[in-house]
């Protein structure tokens, strides 16, 4: 694979500038795929004995160049992992040498000292590489070791939702050939108790999701109770068939991919389940507390409980969100939307109603917390494949009202000042029905 080469190259090109450099500053986003690629990158940078101070942000503006400028000397190399491709013009504002580590398509000419994304070769960073499987390029380049870094690439790439194919799956095959990572078939869930896990887990959601009682009567009349990890292989056919079953009513094709298939067990990690350690990360930082995960992925086991009992009172949260959003669903002409405040993860509602409750158009999801509005996006690969580019309709719309918005293709976010809900709806649902026409 050509495009995989040319990346390696430039990898190798990123990790021989930041060994020139003794004292790194690491910015990174609060998402699994943030964290993980944060994590990946604070153990090669340790590894080289190469000291890091780490922040992780939810979203890059002027006051992180501000907060850099105040916490660097003028011999730092700072680094950028998931965000800054489309942020040009604030990554200028940083003072010292700057590496950015990406996926999201790049917009306009970089001013860092030097870039590595997926894009820059001709892969899709929305789909086949996310930055936690590009960071873990750069880590390999630093040292070959580094492959043991492997399984959280690939959490980090389930985070992101992305496909292991072509680019990801160069990346996992090494990581199962070396025993990094173990696949097995089954329901891409955590671990624990079956009845447990259809009640707190937000993906696959099923009409019985968070409803204790009917999860039960679903759970007899299949005759399967217990741990799912020591279900044998007829009992978890038989659930795994009934959901896909289940699923194939409402939600897309995508959701059936999304719900059953490959389980990555990770057997250099705490948290060896991938779908656990993913919702620890997207958890803890949404909850301010991305220390907990980054602590958990740097192998410290007494973050564990603390962040198993702030994610499953999280998920609970967010599958009543989910209940409350299908309440204030809102249908536009090309979008479906809904407006509400202090929701517990917006990203995660709007993933959810695309993918299991309303596939045919692509979904908004508004939510006012601490005085700014926060927006989520979600399409689906067929509508990308007819012509839906959130990324542009999130980031045109939201400079419209006095926001900022982008991100990918499928996924993207934006935050805009208050009273500007309206407007922004109404520009979105324009531009989404000029692509889609």
């Amino acid at each position: 694979m050509i495009e995989m080469q040319n990346l390696i190259e430039l990898a190798k090109q990123i990790a021989s500038i930041i060994e020139e450099y003794e004292h790194a500053r690491v910015i990174s986003h609060n998402d699994a795929d943030g964290i993980s690629s944060a994590a990946i990158i604070c153990q090669a940078l340790l590894r080289k004995g190469i000291p890091y101070h780490l922040t992780i942000i939810g979203r890059l503006d002027e006051t992180i160049a501000e907060m850099v400028n105040e916490t660097t000397s003028d011999d730092d190399i700072v680094i950028f992992c998931d965000m800054g491709s489309g942020q040009s013009e604030i990554i200028e504002k940083v003072e010292q040498d700057v590496i950015v580590i990406d996926h999201h398509k790049p917009v306009g000419d970089s001013p860092a000292k030097a870039m590595i994304n997926p894009h820059m070769v001709g892969i899709d960073g929305a789909v086949h590489l996310c930055a936690a499987t590009t960071t873990y390029l750069v880590a390999k380049a630093l040292d070959e070791e580094n492959i043991d870094l492997a399984g959280l690439a690939i959490a980090g790439a389930v985070g992101d939702k992305q496909l292991f194919e072509t680019a990801n799956k160069v990346i996992l095959d090494e990581a199962v050939e070396a025993g990094i990572v173990s696949v097995k078939k089954g329901l891409k869930v955590g671990g624990g108790d079956v009845a447990d896990i259809l009640e707190n887990t937000p993906e696959p959601y099923l009409e019985i999701t968070g409803e204790r009682e009917k999860i039960d009567q679903f759970l007899k009349m299949l005759d399967i109770h217990g741990n799912i990890d020591s279900l044998d292989t007829e009992q978890l056919q038989k659930l795994t068939s009934t959901i896909a079953l289940k699923l194939t009513k409402t939600a897309s094709p995508e959701a059936i991919d999304a719900a059953i298939g490959d389980v990555y067990i990770l057997n250099r990690e705490v948290v060896r389940n991938a779908y656990d350690l993913v919702a620890i990360m997207n958890t803890c930082g949404k909850q301010k507390v991305p220390g907990l995960a980054i602590a958990l992925c740097m192998k410290d086991e007494s973050a564990l409980e603390e962040a198993q009992d702030i994610t499953l009172k999280s998920q609970k949260a967010i599958i009543a969100d989910i209940k409350k959003a299908e309440e204030l669903l809102q249908k536009g002409k090309n979008i479906y939307y809904l407006s509400g405040k202090e929701l517990e993860s917006t990203g995660m509602v709007a993933s959810t109603i695309i993918r299991y409750v309303h596939p045919d158009m692509p979904f908004i999801a508004i939510n006012e917390v601490e005085g700014v509005i926060k927006i989520s996006g979600r399409g689906s690969r067929e509508l990308v494949e007819k012509g839906l580019d959130l990324a542009y309709a999130m980031r045109t719309a939201a400079s419209s009202v006095g926001g900022d918005g982008g991100g990918h293709s499928v996924a993207s976010g934006a935050s805009i000042p208050l009273g500007k809900t309206e407007e922004f709806i109404a520009l979105v649902n324009d531009i989404v029905g000029e692509q889609l026409s």
